[in-house]
Formats: structure tokens, sequence, C-alpha cells
């Protein structure tokens, strides 16, 4: 059984990777352009939008909305300066798990869902499962979580926190090529 799920995710893996890659097909230059000045302004108008990368409105307009329809565009948020809203530290934990079958993954990527201090979670290579980043007040605040929530996340065997002591680069911008 267990041939056939990894059978099974490598083959959803492939499709996934495929789909990818005729979506970004489909992107032509002004589409790239269009997903350039969005990501540096999500609220930059239509107008200002079909002026920026040579297009007049409404052919902008519809291929703003086709990237959204194809999950290109997920959402447009705002940006928030966490050390002013008193956020400053961060922590990168990486987290190993007593079992690796499915359901152990699933359940464990379940529980990060509802801890809202946990704002990324990757599964990784390696020795380690998981990598999490988890923004907090304070070092107490983090020992507090940490004691609170994250030993108590299911099925895990390890925790190894390291404490960013400066941030050098943070962009949510995509390295979008030209073609």
């Amino acid at each position: 059984m267990l041939e056939n799920d990894n059978i099974f995710q490598h083959a959803s893996r492939e499709f996934y990777f495929a789909i990818n890659r005729k979506i970004m097909m489909k992107l032509d230059k002004f589409d790239r352009e269009i997903l350039r000045v969005m990501q540096k302004d999500a609220t930059v108008s239509m107008a200002e939008l079909s002026q920026k990368v040579g297009l007049s409105h409404t052919p902008c307009w519809r291929r703003v909305k086709r990237m959204e329809a194809d999950g290109i565009i997920l959402q447009k948020v705002t940006l928030l300066n966490s050390k002013k809203l008193n956020l400053g530290v961060s922590v990168f934990i990486y987290v190993t798990l007593k079992n690796h079958d499915g359901e152990s993954l699933n359940d464990f990527e379940k529980a990060v869902q509802s801890i809202d201090e946990i704002v990324e979670c990757h599964t990784t290579s390696g020795e380690k499962d998981y990598l999490l980043k988890v923004i907090v007040e304070s070092i107490e605040e983090y020992e507090h979580l940490l004691k609170s929530k994250l030993t108590h996340l299911p099925l895990v065997d390890h925790l190894s926190s390291t404490f960013a002591l400066k941030q050098v680069k943070n962009t949510t911008e995509l390295p979008i090529k030209q073609q």
C-alpha cells in the first residue's frame, strides 16, 4: 500500500508541475510586467497599471482577471511593519516528527494552521521535517508559546529554535523573469 501511495504522490507532483509549466508558458511580457507592478503596489489603479504596462484599460483588466482565475494572483494584502506593532522577535524552528506516515504529517500540518504566531511552515528535505517561522513580541512570549503550544503539536519528537538577530532582506516580490 505504501508503494502505491508513493506512486500516487509522485504522479500528483508531476501533474502539479505540468499544470504550473503550462500556466507559466501562457504568460507573455505584458502579463509578467503586470505581475511585477502589482507585486510592488497592489493598490495601483487599473488606469495606472494599464499605463505602466503599455496596454489599454480593458485588455489589462482582462489579463488581471484571467491571472486571478488561474490562481497566479492569489490575493491582495497590506504589509505591516512588525517592529512598530511590537512583534520584533523572529524565530525559526526546525521540527522533527516521531512518525512520517501521511496521517501524522496531515495532523501536524492541520495543527500548525491554528497557531497565529506561526507565520510560515515549510516541509524540508534532510534530517528535519519542517521549518517554522514564528513572530512574537519577546523571548519570554516565545518561551510561553513553546511550552504551551509548540511542544504539544502532534507527534513532535524534537524542536530546534534559532532566533534572528537582524533581518537583512525581506520581500514578498517573486523574481519574475522577462522571458
